[in-house]
């Protein structure tokens, strides 16, 4: 499992493709999908699931955990391009929805989060609280509904996270932040890609 550094010790640990670190977590892009809040696609067609190397270690000992249950990972998103946060923020522009880019922005442009869900061993979706981006009183990281398969299904989730180092995050049931994202920094890309009819993704 990695160990913690100082502050921006690994900020030039080089992203890694999560598929190839381990390629039994089932990879769904939500923002390369119409299933998101903005309800159209961000990411380019074929956008990779990319993850400090490090933090996509940590992905791995939290699959190797709930493999060893009958369950296993799938990620909605993972690192994020400081432009797409910026798209997400002018469209939102709701500090409790979207972090702010001007105000530091999200650690998923540092390669340092990610946002998953449990699936079973056929790599279904189980019951969880929420789909990805509702962000109602029911997505909060504390379960407070009835339903006790989906109150155990977020609590396997949880403990797999959490002994892999990584930490949730209040109001956001699907998302977990590496315990050592101090270590990284924000990835600057200095042009946005384009698609290939010319499109700017996103608009």
């Amino acid at each position: 499992m990695a160990q913690s550094k100082g502050v921006g010790e690994l900020a030039d640990e080089p992203l890694v493709d999560v598929a190839k670190v381990d390629p039994t977590i089932v990879i769904d892009l939500r923002y390369g999908t119409v299933r998101n809040i903005t309800e159209h696609p961000i990411y380019p067609p074929g956008t990779p699931c990319m993850l400090r190397r490090g933090v996509a270690e940590r992905l791995k000992d939290a699959q190797l955990y709930l493999v060893q249950q009958g369950y296993g990972l799938k990620i909605w998103d993972a690192y994020r391009p400081a432009y797409v946060q910026q798209i997400l923020w002018d469209q939102i522009k709701n500090p409790e929805v979207v972090a702010d880019p001007a105000k530091g922005g999200s650690i998923h442009s540092w390669g340092a989060a990610v946002d998953v869900m449990l699936v079973d061993k056929s790599g279904n979706d189980v019951p969880m609280p929420t789909d990805f981006d509702v962000f109602t009183p029911a997505a909060k990281m504390r379960y407070a509904g009835a339903d006790p398969v989906v109150a155990k299904n977020l609590r396997i989730l949880q403990n797999a996270m959490g002994i892999a180092g990584f930490y949730g995050m209040r109001d956001e049931w699907w998302h977990f932040t590496a315990k050592n994202w101090r270590s990284y920094a924000m990835i600057q890309v200095e042009t946005q890609p384009v698609t290939p009819d010319g499109a700017m993704p996103g608009h």
